[in-house]
């Protein structure tokens, strides 16, 4: 099951203002291009709503993201442990925001990191890498078709048996259930940290 029109509708939209949608582990960096105010990430239209879809988290439990992240400012990555660059690099820089901020407002923020290479990632290598950056970040997995699917339903491009080539953007999605920017290489950690208590307003 796919939701093409969705996926379609706002990647267009956040490839007009990014001229970057996919970007490989140590493809080219995209730069910054129209800010919504104050938040520094690129603006999507319309604004892409939380996702709905179930994986397996690394304790072998199904994870329901709309469920399980229910008021809460919500960060959703796509990518895989062997990646040398990107994946890390991302995970660095959130959970240096995180840091940045007061126990109560880490207390509603959520990281869910998703595998796109599940055959390799398997629970307790994706638990490792991720306690690694922060312990409290969500790490997912299942089948190849499962993984898919929930790409589909967040509007990332999927590419088929392309594991190097996924997409390299941070969807945030804010307690509202509303993703109102989102980030793709180029922005750091000093963006993530400046953006996440305004997100929390959302």
């Amino acid at each position: 099951m796919k939701s093409t029109s969705v996926r379609t509708r706002w990647a267009a939209a956040a490839l007009a203002a990014a001229a970057l949608l996919l970007a490989g582990c140590g493809g080219q960096k995209a730069t910054s291009a129209g800010q919504n105010a104050s938040l520094r990430g690129l603006v999507p239209q319309p604004l892409p709503s939380k996702p709905n879809f179930t994986l397996t988290d690394t304790a072998g439990r199904p994870f329901s993201f709309v469920a399980r992240t229910r008021g809460k400012l919500t960060y959703l990555y796509f990518g895989y442990t062997h990646c040398p660059n990107a994946c890390p690099a991302t995970m660095e820089e959130i959970a240096y925001a995180l840091k940045r901020q007061p126990t109560s407002v880490r207390q509603r923020v959520e990281v869910v990191f998703v595998t796109v290479d599940p055959r390799r990632d398997t629970r307790r290598v994706l638990r490792a890498w991720l306690d690694h950056f922060n312990k409290s970040f969500v790490g997912l997995t299942g089948s190849e078709q499962r993984i898919e699917v929930a790409e589909s339903a967040a509007g990332i491009p999927f590419v088929p048996g392309q594991v190097t080539t996924h997409s390299s953007m941070v969807l945030p999605y804010s307690p509202g259930g509303f993703a109102h920017i989102v980030y793709t290489q180029g922005f750091g950690p000093d963006d993530y940290a400046h953006d996440l208590p305004l997100l929390l307003r959302h």
